[in-house]
């Protein structure tokens, strides 16, 4: 009797050894599946956080005098493309749980404008959404107040003539990275362009590289056909504003090369290519001043990843 009580005993140590840690869920790297799980779920959650930002050059590019265009004026094709990212942006805030909405839109120039409508106005384009102000009416009024307020701003600058110029490599060297990325966040930097970069506060040489791009310094280097090939062999290129900004997607918007070479949009696009990259930025779109209706698809796809 004893015999039969040890060895029933002595199953039951067994049995229980074997089946010590079942109810555990396997750990990979000391986290259990559904923990990994949930790391995986919140990172692709931060992923659609929107960070966008739009920077306007307002320069005389848009002077409908200096650059006519009959089919559609240059400052008109800009509004169309802010209608476009404002109805994005919108459109994937409204896709969101309103519990998950953490997105940012803002507008910059560089220089600040002297006047002080369009500053004022341009305050009314720095949206921010948190679950605290989401409503269905505050998203529908996203596209609204951006398309009515930045027409605003332009009609201002083409009226009055008011064109301060954009200083684009400035506000790339000094403020980038605190207005234009955040933690978390898909941070996209939309640039309004015709491609060439200049200010007077900002025009220095390191040997063939350059703080600017205008005509006429494509033309005093020779750029042609082979502009590819005389671009790597005397090391032209803009010179590097930053660094890191790997965490910066760049849109630009409106590049309107000169019609004296006809190889000057690709120029203008390989300075931009190279530059960005110099700087960390892995990805980034170069577009033509086409109509708002055939970029609105191109812009949509880009913004909704």
């Amino acid at each position: 009797m004893k015999n039969i009580v040890k060895n029933i005993l002595f199953l039951s140590l067994i049995f229980s050894l074997l089946n010590c840690g079942k109810d555990e869920p396997p750990k990979t790297n000391g986290k259990t599946d559904s923990e990994i799980q949930k790391t995986e779920i919140d990172s692709e959650q931060i992923s659609k956080n929107l960070n966008i930002s739009i920077l306007i050059d307002l320069s005389d590019r848009i002077s409908p005098e200096k650059y006519p265009n009959p089919s559609m004026e240059y400052y008109q094709r800009d509004l169309g493309y802010i209608e476009t990212i404002s109805k994005s942006f919108e459109t994937a805030l409204s896709k969101k749980p309103i519990r998950q909405t953490n997105d940012q839109m803002q507008v910059f120039f560089e220089p600040e404008p002297e006047d002080t409508e369009i500053n004022s106005l341009a305050k009314s384009l720095k949206v921010s959404f948190t679950k605290d102000n989401t409503t269905k009416k505050t998203l529908e009024e996203i596209e609204p107040i951006f398309k009515k307020n930045s027409e605003k701003i332009y009609n201002i600058a083409v009226q009055n003539k008011q064109f301060v110029g954009s200083d684009i490599w400035k506000f790339f060297k000094n403020k980038v990275k605190d207005y234009c990325i955040k933690d978390n966040h898909r941070n996209i930097l939309v640039i309004l362009t015709d491609g060439y970069i200049y200010h007077k506060d900002s025009k220095f040489m390191e040997g063939n590289k350059s703080s600017y791009l205008t005509p006429a310094l494509i033309k005093s280097f020779g750029l042609g056909s082979d502009f590819e090939k005389t671009f790597e062999e005397k090391k032209l290129g803009l010179i590097p504003a930053n660094s890191n900004l790997e965490n910066l997607e760049v849109i630009v918007l409106g590049i309107n090369p000169s019609k004296n070479n006809p190889f000057e949009g690709d120029i203008i696009k390989l300075y931009w290519k190279d530059w960005l990259k110099s700087m960390g930025v892995k990805k980034f779109y170069l577009k033509e001043a086409d109509l708002p209706s055939n970029l609105d698809p191109v812009i949509q796809k880009i913004i909704s990843g």
